[in-house]
């Protein structure tokens, strides 16, 4: 007799796992969540968008991409959800954008109830430090196309901007200041080439490496920095321009999104010293500088640009709450490109 569990999909155990995540979801909750019993959908309350005169939704969807296989090598999956939530959600705020919900995805081999609760935790947690709510979810059991210990996860946000407070390069003009925000560490992009290091110079996650003081894959497991309360915060305080979100590219690909045509900014590399992380990669797996800066934020999660008048004021607000910021670079004559000088 064939049956949907002996084909390999359990539905009790995904029962089981939206037991056991309720209660971590509820945590991101926000006062615009309108219940459905159902259970179909996520509701929020559009009439919280009645206090902008013309409110604009932003949107953005993406992954982890393969810092997920490292996640389950080493058996950690209750902060790559967080990873997640940076990944989508900091790319909102890049125009000035209040992130207000977000739904997750979750394809797996098997439903382990723990383990799938462990990783929409992270995701709930990561929401609740981006100020927004976790609304919804899908879990799909793939047995057969995917290993029982694989999974991915995926994700999409929505935002909401006041159509005249929107930032970008419209707003940034020559002889504005570049800030840095620091990353936590490599965040979620590069994981390929880290992958791809790990392999051809034998290294083991377990290893503690003496310039980092704990476990490869603790440094490596470390959770994405949540940028978005901070990135408001400062825009509603001083005069910012715009944000770039530094990813998949680096510092000079993400920064130049940023910018118009007619404008270039001009980085100072040895304004800050990137994390330990960055040069044992760099080493073992013998990674010129040019890589190292196409793949990874090396240590600049985000990056400001603000009017030179309000630099000094916002690296002390962002420093007062806890996030390391800098002088980077500055705003000049170009064409539309960010190079280190």
């Amino acid at each position: 007799m064939s049956t949907y569990e002996a084909a390999g999909v359990d539905i009790e155990a995904g029962e089981r796992a939206v037991a056991l995540m309720k209660d971590k979801v509820a945590r991101s909750r926000r006062p615009e969540v309108v219940d459905d019993d159902s259970g179909f959908a996520g509701l929020f309350d559009a009439s919280a968008l009645l206090r902008y005169r013309r409110p604009l939704l932003a949107t953005s969807t993406d992954g982890v991409g393969t810092k997920v296989m490292l996640a389950q090598r080493w058996g950690k999956h209750d902060t790559i959800g967080i990873d997640l939530v940076g990944m989508v959600l900091d790319d909102l705020v890049v125009c000035g954008a209040e992130p207000l919900f977000m739904t997750d995805y979750i394809a797996c081999g098997k439903v382990v109830p723990e383990r799938i609760a462990e990783i929409v935790g992270g995701v709930a947690e990561g929401c609740r430090l981006a100020g927004a709510a976790l609304v919804g979810g899908e879990t799909a059991e793939h047995p057969g196309a995917m290993g029982a210990d694989e999974y991915d996860l995926a994700g999409a946000g929505t935002g909401v901007v006041e159509a005249d407070r929107m930032l970008g390069p419209s707003r940034v003009r020559e002889g504005d200041v570049v800030l840095g925000l620091a990353s936590s560490g490599v965040h979620s992009n590069g994981y390929s080439l880290v992958r791809h290091v790990i392999k051809n110079a034998s290294l083991d996650l377990d290893t503690v490496l003496p310039e980092l003081g704990r476990p490869l894959a603790e440094e490596l497991l470390e959770p994405t920095r949540i940028y978005s309360l901070d990135c408001l915060e400062l825009a509603r305080s001083v005069d910012v321009h715009a944000y770039a979100h530094i990813t998949g590219g680096g510092v000079e690909s993400n920064l130049s999104r940023s910018l118009p045509g007619h404008l270039g900014a001009v980085l100072d590399r040895s304004s800050w010293t990137p994390p330990a992380i960055f040069e044992v990669l760099a080493g073992h797996g013998r990674i010129e500088q040019r890589d190292l800066d196409r793949t990874f934020n090396l240590g600049v999660g985000m990056a400001a640009i603000v009017a030179p008048e309000v630099a000094d004021e916002s690296i002390r607000l962002l420093t007062d709450r806890g996030l390391p910021a800098w002088v980077l670079g500055e705003i000049v004559t170009g064409a539309g490109e960010a190079v280190y000088g």
